[in-house]
């Protein structure tokens, strides 16, 4: 009996310690699944989205804090976060920068409903996530249309950096060959600034998604109706973008479709008011425009544009600084002799005069990072970019104010210096600067005045300085005027600040300029 129960707990022992090895061998492989089921870009636990926060409701500002965004996608990008134990950063741009984002590795993914599209798709990897559709949208009481081809000779507006171009270009191209004539195409910036033209008239419809409209029907007031709703292969789907990876799109695809299956993307296309039902609002009779002063002083005393207006100032001031510093040095050598160093600043001179200060800043931002990786890095913020944009550009014009103020002082006086053995430094320092500034000053300040107003192009990189916070509000709430005018309430009052100090300081000098010392005398 000993022995049989021996044998028995021998066995039972050997059957358990079976069990536990094709346990644990059947556990190995699913762990190694489980990072599989993590794209690349998130491993690290943090993933980045690019987005355009113009667009409701797949992504808007949810307030008066520009940093507060929300809608589908953002909801979108959480639920992917939470299935891959990774954190979304949002970094909010310019519609038309974000692909070349993704492609200098800024982002790690394009979340903001951009259409799943086979043209894009030869440059990045897509997963559809929301099905939509393409309408054209113009005034209340315009007649349905059955097909693009009935807007021959309208004025058509639409975003720009979109698809919906391409589709206007190749029904043009159909209706010049018979004989038609074409679609007059308007793009603007942002997807409010589109409606707003069909609203004022200024173009007869309107091409965008469904969704956007269903979300702003009670903004839009029934002021505007759906007249077509034509359906394209290219416009069905929103899709998230990536990056070319074989593996991530996999993983990407799986967890889209498991969060379809569970349900979670219909809950938030509830959540978010898509849906065909909403089409009924653009029956309702048209809301009147008015001017709401509440809500202009709400955003005059808001903290997002007492913000805005203050990194507006800031990025001015360094940037013109910055310039300043640049300049001296080479206004110096340019007044010199001939030499190579001559000929290479006065094309830097050229070269940053001559192209358009949005290129520089886009360049910049997204070219750059492409030739040295280390631009891509986080500490590469759109503060920098600006600044360091701004400030290159800003010399080269400066270099010319320093030039000119410097050769307007009479050389004898660097002679009559230079005999009574002065050093040069001590020659520049006493007497040619002093002269030299009085006469850069006027133009040095208009220079700065105008660099405020350029500020408003860093805008498109996502700086988020006062036009860009004003752009912000009326893409959530559609009230132009009220926000407008309380951003030009802004630029007004610094402009004119730094006119009164450009007065003060003009006085201040006026001991030296001849003209007043003669008429003071008299």
């Amino acid at each position: 009996m000993k022995i049989h129960s021996f044998i028995h707990r021998s066995a039972s022992r050997l059957i358990a310690a079976a069990a536990l090895f094709v346990a644990v061998c059947a556990l190995a492989p699913a762990g190694h699944a489980q990072n599989t089921d993590v794209p690349s870009f998130a491993a690290a636990g943090h993933f980045t989205v690019c987005t355009d926060p113009t667009l409701p409701p797949m992504i808007f500002v949810n307030g008066q804090d520009t940093r507060d965004v929300a809608g589908f996608d953002i909801d979108l990008a959480r639920e992917l976060g939470r299935t891959w134990h990774a954190e979304p950063t949002i970094l909010t741009m310019d519609f038309e920068g974000m692909l070349p984002s993704l492609s200098s590795r800024r982002c790690d993914m394009v979340l903001s409903g951009v259409m799943k599209q086979a043209g894009r798709e030869k440059n990045y990897d897509a997963v559809a996530y929301l099905d939509s559709s393409i309408v054209v949208i113009a005034r209340s009481g315009t007649p349905r249309i059955t097909s693009l081809d009935d807007l021959s000779g309208l004025s058509v507006a639409a975003q720009s950096g979109t698809s919906y171009a391409t589709l206007v270009e190749k029904t043009n191209q159909k209706l010049v060959q018979s004989g038609r004539a074409p679609i007059n195409l308007q793009q603007y910036p942002a997807e409010d600034q589109v409606v707003q033209q069909v609203l004022l008239g200024r173009a007869h419809a309107l091409i965008t998604q469904d969704v956007e409209v269903y979300y702003r029907q009670k903004q839009l007031g029934g002021k505007v109706t759906i007249i077509l709703k034509p359906d394209n292969p290219d416009f069905r789907e929103f899709g998230a973008y990536i990056r070319k990876d074989p593996h991530n799109k996999e993983v990407l695809s799986q967890t889209v479709a498991s969060l379809k299956q569970q349900g979670i993307l219909e809950n938030l296309s509830r959540k978010w008011n898509i849906s065909n039902a909403q089409e009924q609002a653009f029956t309702e009779k048209a809301a009147p425009s008015s001017f709401n002063p509440e809500v202009f002083f709400s955003a005059l005393t808001s903290m997002a544009f007492v913000k805005g207006a203050a990194l507006t100032l800031v990025v001015a001031v360094l940037s013109h600084m910055t310039a300043i510093v640049i300049s001296i040095p080479v206004a110096l050598k340019l007044n010199g002799p001939r030499s190579p160093v001559r000929m290479l600043l006065s094309a830097y001179v050229a070269v940053f005069r001559g192209a358009p200060t949005l290129l520089q800043l886009l360049f910049i931002w997204n070219a750059l990072p492409q030739f040295f990786p280390i631009f891509r890095e986080s500490w590469f913020t759109p503060f920098l970019a600006t600044w360091l944009s701004l400030s290159i550009n800003e010399s080269a014009y400066q270099v010319e104010i320093n030039r000119a103020a410097l050769r307007a002082v009479d050389q004898g006086q660097l002679v009559a210096a230079d005999a009574l053995g002065m050093k040069r430094s001590q020659i520049y320092r006493h007497v040619i600067f002093p002269q030299a500034l009085r006469i850069a000053l006027p133009p040095t300040i208009n220079e700065f005045i105008s660099l405020l107003k350029t500020t408003s192009l860093a805008s498109v990189i996502s700086l988020q300085e006062l036009l860009a916070v004003t752009q912000i509000q009326v893409a959530r709430t559609f009230e132009f005027t009220e926000y407008y005018s309380a951003a030009l309430v802004y630029y007004l009052a610094m402009v004119f600040f730094f006119l009164f100090l450009q007065k003060r300081i003009e006085r201040r000098f006026s001991w030296a300029d001849r003209n007043k010392v003669t008429d003071h005398g008299q």
